[in-house]
């Protein structure tokens, strides 16, 4: 077996001193390399083997973090879409109470798409979409879609978004309020909070709405057991409130005191009668 060492076997001083003498010259031709070359190149070898090993951790974990985000916001979607159908499940409800012969929905505006078609959802469709196109969705806003049978008068409202159609302007100052309560006693069903207040809701209602107003409100605190705080000119919640009180404002200092029922519509008609 050859070894480094059997090269030189046999050779006499001189000849030993010759292939030393030709071994100097030849390491002279390397005398510009640093000594510590080796050790440094298989030191950076480690850390790029290190480097690219965490890399590869890394990569692993950016892959994880996005299948979660996708994952989340694919629940946040559905549970978005699952709590606007109730919502506008009740809005339908709540409007036909209100509104004698009227009927109206909720539409969910999205970000318009190439798979999006008109980019609306009334809370009744559902859209199948695949993870991409979940990603990419945008919810702008909520339209509301109701039809006032009785005054055949259409109503299209944007609560956010710029929509070209503003037919809100058609409606009067009482049937805007209308819908606006309507909305919140559809959430209110959806998520309910333990007590609300209310600052004359129904000052520019017509009676029929003031009345459905009070029965729905009166209905609610029955069954529910949530708190209703309004302040009022008109006499139909009066009717239906549980306990009044009596604000007065004297050299420029207000006063509250409980009022009967018969004080407080005592009090809503003498100021009707003095305002007219």
């Amino acid at each position: 077996m050859y070894t480094s060492s059997s090269r030189y076997k046999g050779k006499n001083k001189k000849q030993l001193q010759k292939m030393l003498y030709d071994c100097n010259e030849q390491l002279k031709q390397f005398s510009h390399v640093k000594q510590k070359a080796l050790d440094l190149y298989v030191n950076f070898s480690e850390q790029r083997d290190e480097l690219m090993r965490r890399r590869v951790e890394l990569d692993a974990g950016d892959l994880k973090i996005k299948e979660l985000v996708s994952l989340l916001d694919q629940r946040k979607d559905e549970s978005i879409e699952r709590t606007f159908k109730v919502v506008a499940r009740n809005f339908r409800e709540v409007l036909s109470k209100l509104v004698q012969g009227g009927h109206g929905y909720l539409v969910m505006t999205k970000k318009k798409d190439d798979h999006a078609g008109d980019g609306e959802n009334n809370g009744d469709e559902t859209r199948e979409q695949d993870l991409e196109g979940r990603a990419e969705k945008k919810y702008v806003g909520v339209k509301v879609k109701a039809c006032l049978l009785h005054q055949l008068l259409v109503l299209q409202v944007s609560f956010s978004g710029n929509e070209e159609t503003q037919s809100m302007k058609q409606l009067s100052g009482g049937q805007k309020a209308v819908v606006a309560l309507a909305l919140i006693f559809a959430i209110q069903k959806c998520d309910s909070a333990p007590f609300y207040l209310f600052g004359e809701i129904d000052a520019a209602l017509d009676p029929q709405y003031r009345t459905a107003i009070a029965s729905m409100i009166r209905c609610l605190a029955d069954k529910d057991g949530i708190q209703f705080i309004t302040t009022t000119f008109r006499p139909e919640i009066v009717k239906l409130a549980d306990k009044m009180y009596r604000v007065t404002q004297q050299n420029r200092v207000s006063s509250i005191n409980v009022a009967s029922k018969e004080e407080a519509l005592k009090f809503i008609e003498h100021d009707h009668m003095y305002n007219c």
